[in-house]
């Protein structure tokens, strides 16, 4: 399987007068949560709350900041979620892509909205 990219708008919820970044995330279903780069984490304000410990494809384990709140839009969708600051691109994780209830096409290397639910974000709740 090839890779899957989104293109995402990436804002601040508590200050809407910063204008949005544009971003080309990779799709990333192995990955949980949102990652960004330092640079974006700066330019949006996102405020720190903790350090996260976390573990990265080599096994290796590091030291992030975890930020937030940080608003996603994709197609017609939104999430509200805070992320881990590393690595040089965004990274779209598997709980922001089921918080706004996505699909992933392996074959069209594409990530689209649920065709069941076209029009607005559906939720499992169990």
């Amino acid at each position: 399987m090839g890779q899957i990219y989104a293109s995402l708008s990436l804002s601040n919820p508590a200050k809407e007068e910063l204008l949005p970044i544009a971003a080309n995330a990779l799709v990333d279903t192995g990955a949980l949560f949102l990652c960004v780069p330092e640079h974006i984490a700066v330019q949006l304000q996102l405020k720190e709350y903790e350090k996260r410990e976390v573990t990265i494809a080599d096994g290796s384990k590091k030291l992030v900041p975890y930020v937030g709140p940080i608003k996603i839009n994709y197609l017609n969708r939104v999430c509200l979620t805070g992320a881990l600051v590393m690595g040089d691109m965004v990274l779209l994780g598997a709980i922001p892509i089921e918080d706004m209830d996505l699909v992933i096409h392996p074959a069209q290397l594409q990530i689209t909205v649920n065709p069941n639910n076209p029009n607005i974000a559906g939720a499992l709740v169990v």
